[in-house]
Formats: C-alpha cells, sequence, structure tokens
C-alpha cells in the first residue's frame, strides 16, 4: 500500500466540508407546501449529495495513493498574472453590479477573464460579454422575473 498523499486529502476533506455545507444551506431553504414532491431544493440536495460523493471518492483516492498527477503538471508555473486579471474582474463585478447593473459589470467582467486566459482584443470580448450578459440578464430578469442587477442600462432597455 502506498503512503496518503496529504495535500490531495485536505482537498477531498474540503470538498466534503463544502458539500455538506450547502446540504445545510439547503435544509434552510423556506419551501412553500404547494409542491408535492418536487420543489426548490431538488437541484441544491442533488448537488450536495454530488459533492459529498466527489469528496468521498477523492478521500478514497489520496488515502490509497492511487491519486497521482501527470508530470508534465510539475513543471507548470503559477501564472500570477493571469489571477490578477481574474481577480479584478471578480472585484469590478461584485464593486459595479449594483451601481451600473448587471450587464455593464458582466462585460467587464467577461473582458477581464478573457484577458487572463490570453485573449489580446478586447473589444470583440466585450462585445461577445454585452451579448452573453444580455442574454442571461433577459433570461432571468424578463422571462422569470428575478432581479439580478438592474442598472443604467437596463432601465434604458
Amino acid at each position: 500500500m502506498q503512503r496518503l498523499r496529504r495535500p490531495e486529502f485536505l482537498l477531498a476533506v474540503g470538498v466534503v466540508a463544502l458539500g455538506c455545507l450547502a446540504f445545510y444551506e439547503t435544509t434552510q431553504i423556506p419551501v412553500s407546501p404547494m409542491y408535492a414532491r418536487v420543489g426548490p431544493t431538488v437541484m441544491a440536495y442533488g448537488a450536495s449529495a454530488l459533492l459529498l460523493g466527489l469528496g468521498l471518492a477523492l478521500a478514497v483516492a489520496a488515502w490509497s495513493g492511487r491519486w497521482t498527477s501527470p508530470p508534465e503538471e510539475a513543471e507548470v508555473r503559477l501564472d500570477y498574472r493571469a489571477i490578477g486579471w481574474l481577480l479584478l474582474g471578480l472585484a469590478l463585478n461584485v464593486g459595479l453590479i449594483k451601481p451600473l447593473g448587471f450587464v455593464p459589470a458582466s462585460v467587464l467582467l467577461f473582458v477581464c477573464t478573457a484577458r487572463a486566459f490570453g485573449s489580446r482584443r478586447p473589444l470583440r470580448d466585450a462585445l461577445v460579454g454585452l451579448l452573453l450578459s444580455a442574454a442571461a440578464y433577459f433570461g432571468f430578469a424578463k422571462l422569470l422575473g428575478l432581479n439580478i442587477g438592474a442598472g443604467l442600462l437596463e432601465g434604458v432597455i
């Protein structure tokens, strides 16, 4: 039997903990008695169960020593610039979604994420982000009636 792979096992424990947290939070969702069997918590319970199952499978793989990384993974260096672009996009999205609205904040997030993945065409990325975020906004706000951050642009449209 091989040795326990500690970093991988700790990751597995984290996934199990996330599954437990998701399960607990799902129990806190208020459910109307009008639902017979399928209500708003079904998918959340399913996701919680999948997280728990994944975490347990990862723990078994780490415990048995069968969780191995490909040799080329050891040579990969962490790209701090890409991580910085991702963090900038997330910070802009969180900070600007309330004053500007969902669509502009999401466009900025999309542009920063594309840049983190190596894109050098911000105008094209902004156009694609605009189309995707507008579709998401109209899908949630207009079709489902959920307010996901109406702002300047959404108020005009």
